[in-house]
């Protein structure tokens, strides 16, 4: 029977398709056979892995390249893998070089790693690429996560403070998640930004260091001098800041890493209030006031006691990382909390980061960076100086038990503040300050690699940011006020910032004949940021509920203050080339050219070139230094660059209007506007002048080395607020004036002194610098602005005020001194402040002590650095991380006049001091029934001022390897750890007499009761750091523990 057209189609289909399978078959089968044998061949390879001391290498990943396979070493340093005759083995291991070792026939293998910080091709990131270490002729500090990760912290800045020289790190706050100030070299501008640019994963960053989990860091570099810096151009003028996160590392298998910790805080200490008996002798002694209805003799109550917790602080992060052959990957989470010792304030961060990169063939690859937190920061409305100035002969509680609502002293009634107090508060929504945020940092790129010439590359980097941050409080009907009936009040305020950055990057990076190393970059970048406030508060909230939810809905009133909005967009384009060459290890020259075109500038002056050259010499690659074995390396470099700054408000060129509002007659209302800034439309560009000399060297091999550093910085066209008469109708115009200069001597010490020495291995580091800061010139040949207390020849943070030299302390001295004349109706023991005056011919002063007496003190310091130490001992640890300071200023709120804590009136309770009595006349502080000025004893200001000085150990912290003994999984690797945080202070005047911490807590205008003379000048209130009435330090037991596996 013939078979039908369709049956023959489908018996041919069918052939067709028995035949592919059969072809399958037979290569899966060739395949099989052939791959066998191959597969057979894989073995076990042992090993050990070694330092250059012989001792065993801990932990150290052993992984084969371009394979799934991985092993860890155990706590002998030996290890386990699968792989075959050929195979590449990667070690790799934290403060290790990584090191490369080709399988042979050999089943056993040992293996010797080089520290990273001795080896020669070490790599730096430097900014728009890397380095070799070896080649750097800029200034570029660069540490380790691991290392900064020593000092568990909310944050990158408190983490780095005291670890690299030059980079000043001081407190503004000690509420949780607070960040610090920082300042590289010193302060160069008067009223532009200060602050360092901060680059992370290779984009401008614009977030707060709070938004960073320190535990996702994998290093970072700090670039100091200009011919550094001029890479980044105006965005760098003072000092850049390179963060780099952790990322994947290709031919890696997967790899899982914990680390966390959980502590207990407690205050450092009290602040010094007099107890019971104590405030009443001062009160007799002043003989002012009476007690008043809650006071009595007998009575002696510590609020602080009363109103103190112990904080909790805990950390949690974890990450997964690993690669393939072309690509890597590294995602984390964290979470972070800190309940600080003040009811109800604390601080949360969420974190979650992501980064991958792959290779598609061999030219292109991309990869992408993102870095997400919230946060929430709660209580920061819950002062302390309400329990501080509560005198300590009132009681608390009524005769039933329960607490008074408010106590009533001779002179004042304070609303009375405890734990449980503010806690119902909180819990009840009666009183509440929350601010949450929320950001985004973003960056992707994509690199193409020329097939038509080695070394030519191609990159292109996006970065998008958003930052969000929500504001709310709420206070409910009487709360902390002495009238129960006050009305309730809420505020909002919402900011919000968008951030873009587009970068195109030409490079070419290649050795010829083995000698000349040639790096190039080109640049082209945009930038803009856009940013928008708005605030509005409302009084008499219907009910508790409404919070500060809905403030349409308040009874009173509603304001919207034109103050409190705001909105900035502004932009920025950069042209940017630099050229590094070295010859043969030896000679090194980078050259850099940028150009910057800002939107913040006028017409005309709105760009701005500026160049940068750096040289460096390897005097020990030289051969006639290879008959000194002793000098390991040496190498000496200089530079030179101009760096600008265009950091000031975006519309500063254009003058300002404000609003008005005017009534004609009960009904009719209108907004008027006027001037208060004025355009000027010659403002430019403030620019810095820096000249570099920097030593590197090791020496006894390699086991102390260092670095030594002399560099000098002069700012010019300084922006500033020129007064104006008071015929112009406003008070100031923005101006490019002045100059101003920094210079310093920078040294960093880091040996070996014990290595692996019957198991002990003992390391030590060191830094140390001196920066001296001064105005070298104002408007006009000006010499002083007393109003801004700005004076050439001196530090730009310089106090202008008497100079305290005693107490009249008695009538000998007084008559000696002639306090008849330069103090007329003074009193024995009253404050004695120097005379500046003439004299007349027997030596008599020609008047009495004014004005014209106040001088100028500078606050810088003498010098100032970090120290630390790393003991050893078979899987034991012992780590010690420290700071020190000597002189300067220390600005002190609580015992002068802007705290109102040092009245010596009795009028409210006062800071323990040592007063002038008849029977007591060496005391430090003045007789309370001498001269007042206001409400403080005369000159009261000058009581705040302390000797700087001090020593502080930031942590101790002891730990174990428990790889070493317990732990025998190859893959595994833990680490417990105790840790105790400013466990104490030395050499400190300021701790001796009071007890407490010497850092710096608050601005000038934070947590003081009044600012004084100088309350109208916002920008010197901000500039001057002080100890004030701010959350306690605190002393922090801290446990720990680090997994990977």
């Amino acid at each position: 029977m013939k078979k039908s057209a369709t049956q023959r189609s489908s018996a041919n289909s069918l052939r067709r398709l028995s035949s592919r399978l059969l072809f399958v078959v037979l290569a899966m089968a060739c395949y099989l056979t052939w791959s066998l044998p191959a597969s057979a061949q894989d073995r076990t390879i042992r090993g050990k892995i070694v330092s250059a001391s012989g001792g065993p290498v801990i932990g150290a990943s052993v992984s084969v390249k371009g394979g799934s396979a991985g092993s860890m070493t155990d706590g002998e340093g030996q290890f386990t893998i699968r792989a075959s005759k050929g195979d590449v083995l990667v070690i790799s291991s934290v403060g290790f070089a990584n090191k490369e070792v080709t399988v042979g026939d050999e089943d056993q293998v040992n293996i010797e790693l080089t520290p990273a910080a001795q080896e020669i091709g070490e790599v730096v990131v430097v900014g728009y690429g890397t380095q070799r270490k070896e080649a750097i002729t800029g200034s570029v500090a660069s540490i380790s996560g691991a290392r900064m990760r020593e000092v568990p912290s909310a944050n990158i800045s408190q983490a780095l403070q005291g670890r690299i020289a030059g980079v000043e790190l001081s407190q503004t706050s000690t509420r949780p998640g607070a960040t610090m100030q920082i300042r590289i070299r010193g302060t160069r501008s008067l009223s532009a930004d200060n602050n360092p640019l901060i680059v992370l994963d290779g984009i401008p960053f614009i977030g707060s260091l709070a938004d960073l989990n320190p535990n996702d860091i994998k290093s970072i570099e700090i670039l100091k001098d200009a011919s550094a810096t001029a890479i980044y151009g105006s965005r760098g003028a003072n000092g850049v800041i390179l963060v780099t996160t952790d990322k994947g590392v290709r031919g890696r298998s997967a790899r899982v890493n914990y680390s966390g910790y959980v502590g207990a805080q407690k205050v450092f200490a009290k602040y010094p209030m007099m107890n019971g008996p104590e405030f009443v002798k001062l009160r007799a002694a002043r003989g002012q006031y009476v007690n008043g209805q809650d006071e009595s003799d007998d009575l002696n109550t510590d609020y602080q006691d009363l109103f103190y917790k112990t904080g909790i602080v805990t950390d949690q992060s974890i990450s997964l990382s690993g690669g393939t052959e072309t690509g890597s990957y590294n995602f984390g989470a964290g979470y972070y909390q800190n309940q600080a010792v003040i009811p109800t304030q604390q601080y949360t961060r969420y974190s979650l980061r992501g980064s991958l990169e792959q290779g598609v063939g061999k030219h292109f690859r991309f990869g992408f960076t993102t870095n997400n937190n919230y946060n929430v920061s709660e209580g920061n409305q819950v002062g302390i100086y309400s329990i501080l100035s509560m005198t300590p002969i009132t009681s608390p509680y009524n005769d039933d038990g329960s607490l008074k609502r408010i106590i009533r002293m001779a002179s004042d009634e304070q609303y009375l503040l405890t734990r449980d107090v503010v806690e119902r508060l909180h819990d009840d929504g009666q009183w509440l300050n929350e601010t949450r945020g929320v950001a985004s940092y973003n960056s992707v790129y994509g690199e193409v690699k020329a097939p038509f010439l080695d070394g030519l590359k191609y990159r292109i980097n996006l970065g998008l940011d958003y930052i969000q941050s929500n504001n709310g409080a709420y206070t409910g009907e009487g709360v902390n006020n002495v009238n129960a009936t006050t009305v309730s009040s809420a505020s909002i305020d919402n900011r919000t910032t968008y951030h873009y950055t587009l970068e195109h990057i030409l490079s070419f990076d290649r050795t010829f004949a083995d000698k000349h190393t040639v790096n190039a970059v080109a640049l082209y970048s945009v930038e803009q940021r856009k940013y928008n406030r708005s605030s509005m508060s409302a009084i008499d909230i219907p009910a508790d509920q409404f919070q500060f939810y809905n403030l349409g809905r308040a009874n009173g009133q509603i304001t919207v203050d034109p103050n409190n909005q705001d909105y900035q967009l502004w932009g920025l384009m950069s042209y940017m080339g630099r050229v590094m060459y070295s010859y043969d290890n030896r000679y090194m020259i980078s050259a850099t050219i940028r150009s910057d075109g800002s939107s913040r500038l006028a017409p005309g002056h709105k760009w701005h070139t500026y160049p940068a050259v750096s040289v460096g010499w390897n005097i020990s690659n030289e051969s006639f230094m290879q008959a000194v074995p002793q000098i390991n390396n040496l190498k000496i470099r200089a530079g030179f660059g101009q760096t600008s700054n265009q950091a000031i408000d975006p519309y500063a060129t254009l003058g300002l209007l404000s609003t008005r509002p005017y009534n004609f007659g009960p009904t009719s209302y209108a907004t008027g506007l006027y001037v208060t800034g004025i355009p000027n439309p010659s403002l430019g560009w403030e620019f810095s002048k820096t000249w570099n000399f920097g030593i590197d060297f090791s020496l006894f091999k390699n086991r102390l080395s260092g670095t030594i550093e002399y560099y000098i910085t002069k700012t010019e066209d300084v922006l500033l607020n020129l007064g104006l008469p008071q015929s112009s109708g406003v008070s100031s115009i923005n101006s490019n004036i002045g100059a101003t200069q920094n210079k310093g001597f920078e040294l960093s010490l880091n040996g070996t002194i014990l290595s692996d020495r019957n198991g002990w291995t003992w390391e030590a580091g060191l830094n140390f610098y001196v920066n001296k800061n001064k105005l070298v010139s104002l408007a006009s040949g000006s010499t002083r602005d007393e109003g801004n207390w700005w004076f050439v020849g001196h530090n730009i943070n310089a106090i202008f005020d008497y100079k305290r030299i005693g107490l009249w302390a008695n009538s000998k001295d007084s008559a000696d001194g002639y306090m008849n004349i330069l103090e007329p109706g003074g009193t024995v023991g009253m404050i004695k402040v120097e005379y500046t005056g003439e004299y007349d011919a027997n030596g008599v002063p020609l008047r009495p002590i004014g004005a014209q007496d106040r001088q100028v003190l500078d606050v810088d310091p003498d010098f100032q650095g970090g120290f630390n130490t790393l003991v050893t001992y078979k899987g034991f640890d012992l780590g010690i991380v420290g700071i020190f300071r000597k002189g300067g200023i220390l600005f002190s709120s609580i015992h002068g006049s802007s705290g109102y804590l040092n009245l010596l009136t009795g009028r409210r309770n006062n800071i323990k001091v040592d007063y002038w009595t008849p029977d007591n006349q060496n005391a430090k502080y003045p007789n309370p029934a001498g001269p007042i000025s206001g409400d403080n004893p005369k000159y009261a200001t000058t009581l705040s001022y302390f000797d700087a000085s001090f020593l502080k150990v930031r942590t101790i912290t002891l730990g174990y390897d428990f790889t070493r003994s317990l732990i025998k999984l190859p893959n595994m690797r833990m680490r417990m750890y105790f840790t105790v945080q400013n466990p104490f202070v030395m050499f400190s005047p300021f701790h001796k007499e009071s007890g407490l911490d010497p850092e710096t807590n608050s601005y000038g205008n934070e947590n003081v009761a009044t600012t004084g003379p100088i309350s109208g000048n916002p920008s010197l209130l901000r500039r001057l750091l002080i100890v004030g009435f701010n959350t306690p330090s605190t002393r922090n037991y801290v446990v720990g523990v680090n997994l990977t596996f």
